[in-house]
């Protein structure tokens, strides 16, 4: 396991870089993220471990980043005062670009994995920014100004493109629902929204148990795709839940529900190597890996042990080194498929092997 202290500043996400894989960003707060300035760390992994190759200090707090899928040295960070900033990692000290477009603080940044040459961002002013496919209208650094805003009606946590179509994206919220948008919809009333599914909704009614009743909407803190299964999206939150859905059957309820975590999930990540395989980061002071227990086909893992498991999906492994929330995780593109890393509030970054925690 490799480390990587980030003095006074708080970790609050990091993600491996799309073009090499020995290289790391990570967007850091003082003071946890509460006042003070931010930082963007770029990292290098080497032999004789994790090494910074340069920084970048920003006026306010930094919530999250994302690599650009176009430009192996640009970044772009949320950031606590309202603004996104894109940053050139050859040039040395200020943003290449600025957008003020929030009215609060942007707590999620995502690059289109598809059209490479957009990004959407989310805030706490309940509004998600994007940018259409069609060139004459993409939100880029040549622009200031984003042409599209979705409104979500509560504060949205989390906002990602699906690694599938560059039109289509999705949302979770703190009114415990996930959203999906369609870019090729009309806009109309409904402002692209195709899909909004309730995340505490009751689970199905499972043979031979009786059935579960509703519960209690909570904050939905992260989602994520998968990324061999293009309808399937996990989600995890406050009630420290993992939850499946698969958005062709909306109605239908969670597919598989992850217990575990003894406080809220911070982050999840599915595998880019594993259909099945995820992970998640928590305030729990954990990263856990998972599998949602489709390779062994659905129900197959079910037991009495947890009443509220379903799906058959099971805890893998979790690694427990760090000393204070964990808030970020990201697996590596690249080379074995185990490889990650993690951030949390104890101002350490860590790079370990999923596959030496399986079983622990």
């Amino acid at each position: 396991m490799l480390e990587f202290r980030t003095q006074g500043f708080n970790g609050y996400a990091v993600k491996y870089s799309p073009f090499f894989d020995s290289r790391l960003a990570v967007a850091a707060s003082a003071n946890f993220g509460l006042v003070g300035n931010g930082r963007l760390y770029i990292l290098g992994l080497t032999p004789n471990g994790i090494v910074s190759e340069k920084w970048f200090d920003t006026q306010d707090s930094l919530y999250d980043l994302s690599w650009s899928e176009a430009h192996e040295n640009q970044v772009v960070v949320a950031a606590g005062d309202s603004s996104i900033k894109l940053f050139d990692i050859g040039l040395d000290e200020f943003p290449v670009q600025s957008w003020q477009e929030h009215k609060r603080e942007v707590f999620a940044v995502h690059w289109n994995l598809v059209g490479k040459d957009t990004f959407c961002s989310s805030s706490w002013d309940g509004c998600i920014k994007i940018a259409h496919a069609v060139v004459s209208l993409k939100w880029s650094p040549h622009r200031t100004d984003s042409l599209l805003t979705l409104p979500t009606h509560s504060c949205t946590y989390s906002a990602a493109y699906s690694p599938h179509s560059p039109s289509i994206l999705s949302a979770v919220s703190s009114d415990s629902h996930l959203r999906i948008f369609d870019l090729r919809t009309p806009a109309s009333v409904s402002n692209h929204l195709t899909l909004s599914i309730p995340i505490h909704a009751a689970a199905p009614t499972r043979l031979g148990l009786p059935p579960q009743g509703g519960i209690p909407p909570t904050e939905a803190l992260t989602h994520d795709w998968n990324k061999y299964r293009d309808s399937i999206i996990a989600t995890a939150g406050v009630d420290r839940l993992i939850r499946t859905f698969d958005i062709r059957s909306p109605g239908q309820g969670p597919v598989a529900i992850l217990p575990g975590h003894d406080y809220a999930v911070r982050k999840v990540a599915w595998s880019p190597h594993l259909p099945d395989v995820l992970l998640s980061a928590s305030y729990d002071m954990t990263c856990r890996v998972w599998t949602d227990g489709s390779a062994l086909g659905v129900g197959a893992g079910d037991g009495p042990s947890n009443s509220m498991a379903m799906g058959g999906g099971r805890e893998l492994g979790r690694m427990g080194r760090h000393t204070e929330f964990v808030v970020g995780v990201d697996w590596c593109l690249f080379g074995a498929e185990g490889w990650c890393a993690s951030c949390g509030w104890d101002e350490r970054v860590l790079v370990w092997d999923v596959r030496a925690i399986m079983g622990s």
